[in-house]
């Protein structure tokens, strides 16, 4: 055995360093335009080899953040690494160089460096140096050699070689063979400068004094420090065989292609000895210094000498095998004889490329310029010649096309700008070919996935958003729903709603409808009137959250639906007392007098506005007839001595609307002999009987009260008379004389009175001027319509109607007539009559009647 088999690591570590002590630091050499280093084997874990940053002209402090590596294959092992603190390039694991390298000769590590950002490729070789870290061994420790007594001086005896897996100076070098008086030893050379030993015979055998001869076989490799190993040979002197086997020739020379299948005759030997019988029979063998990697390829018949394959042959691995082959007789004292047969492989296409993706850049942005670097792509075919020659190609109808930076070393890059929404993702099927026949190839396909940019503004479904409400909605209820779409993805396509800021009759457009910013539904915020607004418009916006956001905007046209939520306004005639209205009716009026025109407004549109009008109750049916479209009051016969002199008449006013809604007025008309210059009055105001009382409190109270009546009622006139001298300059030409209206002498509203939605008065704060709203026009002389409202009214939710005319005669009390005033209840905020429909002719004077009025005038009437 090996006298260095048994020495530890510690002996290993120090040959080591002696070996770098000698040799000095790796230096870089360059090799074809490559660095090349060379590296003991052995070395431990962290043991430096080179300074790439250095050596690279590298910047070591970016070393890291460009993600310095070296790229190597799946599954390979990681024997060097690169500290990216400082750029050193360092053993990571401990390198066998016979291991590493089964053949023969120079062991290289090719090494594949990549940095990005940008990207570049570098390629180092790293020459591992062996060292003599292995003694030459034998396959036995005691090897049995039969030489016949006649063997001639001279006769050479082939031995065992001792194996060393080190290469160069650390195999073995020499043989030694121990003192003797009979053999020497003579060491031959390989053709792949192997040593082998011969033992020769020098003096003649005499198996009769000696039969056996021990001698110790020494191998000595030629590393330092020096290792050997030992064998015995037992030497076995037979009886005389006279002849020996002898080959054709000594050498043989054959050719196999790669690819020939297991059996396949590699040569036939032939062997001829001039021996008869036993002696002649020639037996055919591997001789015992055949490597163990020829035995398991090849197989020799021992009696025909067929040489067969017996294992597959790779032409990538070994392109050439030796082969040792013995003959010799089955006679007594058989002597072996030798011939070498040389097996010259074939290369053969047998590798296809293979194709490996070294660095992948994806996703990769859609607004990425032509010619950006997507992958690095390697190829390698393990053939020779034409047959590792490696074409590589995309397929042409993607944007992306493969340009060669070193051999076998392809980038894929850009051809045009990329499309998201249009091609999220392309599969690049990357096509390698060699040149053998028939040619070889590999497919490989890359997914390369294409990032999105918001580059895409959101497009809402509809160029614009019509939307139907009826009026009294719910506030809170939904009214529609806006959509955008944005082709874009991820956060580029997610959409918040928004309405532009603006305003609706003043109001801020946000106090009338909301939107979800998620789904885009749009809510109103308030119970819409149709008779305040019908229709407005908002603007919507959609903006998705990419950066910098986009964003689009649509009009959403809003259209209020009339409901009929409007009962009709009686106009004319006005209650009196809150109770009925008063006419007086000559008794000699015949059929088709004209007692008066009942007059309403309905502020609803369409068939919800128009109205009807029918008696409803009357004291003689026969006697009176409404009219149901114009309202007017008519006889249907002349006067009886019987009919009574007061006749009393509901007048009902429906609209057409679903379900109808309907107002009455209430008629008292007296019939007399005569007609009057003025209107009749009703009774007086009395006091109640128990307002009467004597009692002091209560005469306490009344003094009370009308001192605070008095009180008020002065501040009111001597307000209105200063408002009312104020403003006669600047409304000359008034229609209305002072002899007939007693309010605001010389002042004329505007004739679109009536027109305005919201008849609301409201005075300067603190101040109790009236404020005078009239409707002129036609009607009796002496007769105008006024609604008077004090200064407390503007925080009310009604207002007072009173009549005002001229002085009556009979009217002796100023002070009672301010306690007859008619009281009727209306709502503060009177809706503009629609003018979709107009009444008839005949009622329109009545409605230019209607005035109304902010002042303290008495008195009221209605005239037909």
């Amino acid at each position: 055995m090996g006298t260095g088999a048994g020495s530890g690591q510690g002996q290993l570590f120090l040959r080591s360093l002696l070996f770098l002590l000698l040799a000095g630091p790796p230096a870089p050499r360059p090799a074809g335009g490559q660095l090349r280093y060379a590296v003991p084997e052995e070395l431990e874990h962290g043991a430096f080899v080179a300074n790439l940053g250095e050596d690279l002209g590298l910047d070591v402090a970016t070393l890291s953040a460009r993600r310095f590596r070296i790229v190597s294959r799946a599954g390979a092992r990681q024997h060097l690494e690169v500290n990216l603190e400082n750029g050193i390039l360092f053993v990571n694991e401990r390198i066998d160089r016979e291991e590493v390298c089964e053949a023969g000769g120079t062991c290289l590590l090719h090494l594949q460096l990549l940095v990005e950002s940008p990207l570049e490729l570098y390629r180092v070789e790293v020459e591992v140096l062996d060292i003599n870290d292995h003694a030459p061994t034998f396959p036995w420790q005691e090897y049995v050699l039969e030489v016949a007594e006649s063997a001639v001086l001279g006769a050479r005896f082939p031995l065992e070689s001792a194996q060393d897996p080190d290469m160069g100076t650390n195999s073995v070098h020499t043989y030694r063979l121990s003192p003797n008086g009979f053999f020497s030893l003579e060491v031959q050379t390989r053709s792949d400068a192997s040593k082998f030993a011969e033992l020769v015979l020098e003096r003649a055998l005499d198996r009769e004094q000696q039969r056996t001869h021990r001698v110790l076989l020494t191998a000595l490799d030629g590393g330092v420090p020096e290792r050997s190993g030992t064998a015995h040979i037992l030497v076995t002197v037979l009886d005389a065989n006279d002849n020996v086997p002898a080959f054709d020739q000594s050498s043989y020379g054959v050719s196999l292609p790669e690819d020939a299948p297991a059996g396949t005759l590699v040569i036939q030997l032939n062997a001829t000895d001039l021996d008869e019988g036993p002696n002649g029979e020639i037996e055919y063998s591997f001789s015992g210094h055949a490597p163990p990697r020829v035995r398991e390829l090849f197989h020799i018949e021992p009696r025909s000498g067929q040489v067969l394959l017996k294992g597959p042959l790779d032409y990538e691995r070994a392109n050439l095998h030796e082969l040792y082959v013995q003959a010799k007789d089955r006679g007594p004292s058989a002597v072996a004889v030798h011939c070498r047969v040389l097996v010259h492989l074939l290369d053969v296409n047998d590798n296809a490329p293979e194709v490996t993706l070294t660095s992948v850049s994806t996703p990769v942005l859609e607004d990425a310029p032509p010619g950006t670097v997507i992958a690095v792509i390697s190829v390698l075919d393990r053939d020779s010649g034409d047959n590792g020659h490696v074409i590589c190609e995309v397929s042409p109808d993607v944007p992306f096309e493969l340009r060669s930076s070193f051999r076998n070393y392809y980038t894929l890059v850009t051809t045009q700008a990329l499309d998201r929404e249009v091609v999220p993702e392309y599969n690049v099927s990357i096509t390698a070919r060699d040149m053998g026949s028939p040619a070889l190839l590999t497919r490989s396909t890359l997914t390369i996935l294409v990032s999105d940019v918001n580059d895409n503004a959101p497009r809402f479904l509809q160029p614009s958003y019509s939307v139907y409400v009826m009026e009294n909605n719910a506030p809170g209820a939904s009214i529609c729903s806006v959509s955008a779409l944005d082709p874009d993805c991820q956060q580029n396509a997610y959409l918040s709603y928004s309405i532009a800021d603006g305003h609706i009759h003043g109001m801020p457009v946000g106090t009338y409808v909301s939107i979800n910013s998620d789904s885009g539904h749009m809510y109103a915020l308030r119970s819409l009137d149709y008779e305040q607004i019908r229709s407005f418009q908002i603007h919507v916006q959609a903006q998705d959250a990419g950066f910098p956001p986009l964003s689009a905007n649509v009009t959403v046209h809003i259209f209020v639906l009339d409901q009929n939520d409007n009962a009709p306004v009686i106009i004319s005639p006005m209650p009196r007392n809150g109770s009925m209205a008063t006419e007086l009716v000559p008794r000699s009026a015949g059929p088709g007098y004209l007692v008066g025109t009942v007059s309403a407004v309905d502020a609803d549109a369409g068939l919800n506005s128009r109205l009807s009008y029918q008696l409803l109750q009357a004291t003689d049916f026969t006697l009176f007839s409404v009219a149901p479209d114009t309202g007017e009051l008519r006889t249907l016969r002349s006067f009886l001595e019987q009919d009574a002199t007061r006749q009393r008449l509901v007048v009902q006013v429906r609209d057409g609307g679903q379900p109808a809604l309907s107002a009455t007025v209430s008629l008292l008309l007296s019939v007399v002999e005569t007609m009057p210059q003025t209107l009749s009055d009703f009774s007086e105001f009395s006091l109640p009987p128990e307002a009467s009382s004597s009692s002091p409190l209560t005469l306490y109270l009344l003094v009370s009260l009308g001192s605070i009546s008095f009180t008020f009622l002065l501040a009111i006139l001597i307000l209105t008379a200063i408002r009312c001298r104020g403003e006669r300059c600047s409304r000359q030409g008034d229609g209305c004389s002072p002899p007939l209206c007693h309010c605001c002498p010389g002042s004329r509203p505007s004739p679109e009175g009536l027109k305005t939605s919201n008849l609301t008065v409201q005075p300067p704060a603190g101040t109790m001027a009236a404020t005078c709203l009239d409707i002129p026009g036609g009607g009796p002389p002496g007769y105008c319509y006024k609604v008077c409202l004090g200064p407390e009214s503007a925080q009310s939710d009604f207002m007072f109607l009173k009549p005002c005319s001229p002085p009556r005669n009979n009217e002796k009390d100023p002070g009672k007539q301010s306690q007859l005033v008619q009281h009727l209840r209306v709502s503060k905020q009177i809706k503009q009559p629609n003018m979709d429909w107009l009444p008839p002719s005949t009622q329109r004077p009545a409605l230019k009647r209607y005035q109304i009025r902010h002042c303290g005038n008495r008195g009221s009437g209605w005239k037909g």
